[in-house]
């Protein structure tokens, strides 16, 4: 026997998830792991049977219920499952998933659809930090169509503007969790190494491209072919969760926080040609940046690692305001350079007490839901009695 739960695929950003209700999945953890495990096909690296796409960015998962806050609509708690592991990792946040949420909840009928942009008050209960969507409504549901193009993603759609509001101390509570905009770390197996350590919607980890032997104009794959640079950025990133207290040894960063923190590789505007062969001019981007996603390159950018990054960019010191372009307008969106193309970014950051202060970073992103079904978890994979596991059904 198999247990069947409702499910909607969304493509949100670069990523794509299962979006469910909150009263469709158990509130015993334990037993929800199982079931989302289950359902995307981990681990397994091809994940041949569940509805994972053997990317990290293809095995997330939204989930979605009544607000529990008087300034949000709806409740949002983003769940990373790991292709390769046993493990479903609930420390941060996804942006690109993020974007799906406020399409979501219209088209569910747990906000009121109101024609053109319904704005959509999303608490992600991983951060606790809000995230206000406008998204394009017709005829009483999300709208689809639209010019608006991202980089990674075929195609055109309507513009989802997202706006993360004080995104700063997502994770650490800190927006600098060290309290410094640079540090110098010892990183076992390299040595000495600068970082700029930055929590904005989600705890990022910055290196010098040129520090780890890298240009910065990579492509994804390349660095994954890169086992010495996989190497350092892992245990750049493993360093990192144990000083922001999310592991208590580095060693244990790779099993036990996989997701959080991100680790990013910067460095100034280049010329560089995309993964689809774009041809991207160095004076059509602000920085160069690639980042990792469970231990592997993003093969566009994480959009809460933009987030962090964006900030960054504003805050003096950091080796992102380092790498910045320097002549760039402020009033104009700081553009990202990575491997799928460029992503603007609106960073408002003002200096409060003496201590630099994220009021807001503003992205635009598409998505599209792709569809409306069942997903079926064999009964064996499950722990828990078949009384327990019919609760979930609903």
């Amino acid at each position: 026997m198999q247990v069947g739960i409702p499910v909607v695929i969304i493509r949100g950003g670069t990523s794509k998830g299962l979006f469910f209700h909150e009263k469709d999945l158990p509130a015993d953890q334990t037993l929800r792991d199982e079931i989302l495990l289950a359902a995307m096909g981990s681990p397994d690296p091809r994940q041949i049977d569940g509805m994972g796409g053997s990317y990290s960015t293809t095995s997330k998962v939204a989930i979605i219920g009544p607000s529990s806050r008087p300034d949000a609509d709806v409740d949002y708690t983003f769940a990373q499952v790991s292709v390769t592991q046993a493990l479903v990792d609930y420390k941060g946040n996804c942006g690109n998933i993020s974007s799906g949420v406020g399409p979501f909840a219209i088209d569910e009928g747990l906000v009121e659809a109101v024609e053109p942009v319904t704005v959509v008050r999303i608490h992600n209960t991983n951060t606790g930090k809000i995230i206000h969507a406008e998204v394009p409504v017709r005829d009483g549901k999300a709208d689809i169509y639209g010019d608006t193009a991202i980089p990674g993603v075929p195609g055109t759609g309507a513009e989802i503007r997202l706006g993360f509001v004080e995104p700063g101390g997502s994770v650490t509570g800190k927006l600098l969790p060290t309290g410094n905009p640079l540090d110098k770390w010892d990183i076992p197996g390299f040595g000495p190494l600068e970082v700029s350590f930055v929590d904005a919607a989600n705890p990022v980890v910055f290196v010098r491209a040129t520090d780890i032997g890298m240009v910065g104009t990579e492509s994804a794959e390349a660095i994954d072919a890169n086992e010495r640079w996989l190497e350092i950025l892992e245990t750049v990133r493993s360093v990192a969760a144990e000083k922001a207290g999310l592991v208590d040894d580095y060693r244990k960063g790779t099993d036990e926080s996989p997701a959080v923190p991100k680790v990013a590789v910067v460095a100034p505007p280049a010329d560089y040609t995309t993964a689809v062969g774009e041809k991207i001019s160095a004076d059509d981007v602000d920085l160069l940046a690639r980042i990792m996603s469970m231990q592997r390159a993003h093969r566009a950018y994480a959009l809460t690692g933009g987030i962090a990054t964006a900030s960054a960019a504003c805050i003096p010191g950091t080796l992102v305001e380092e790498v910045t372009r320097k002549d760039r307008d402020p009033q104009k969106p700081i553009r990202l350079g990575h491997p799928g193309g460029s992503m603007p970014l609106y960073a408002v950051v003002d200096t409060v007490d003496g201590q630099p202060f994220v009021r807001s970073v503003k992205s635009i992103r598409t998505s599209r839901r792709l569809m409306v079904g069942t997903v079926f978890v064999p009964e064996r994979k499950l722990s828990r009695s078949l009384t327990e596991r019919n609760t979930v059904a609903g």
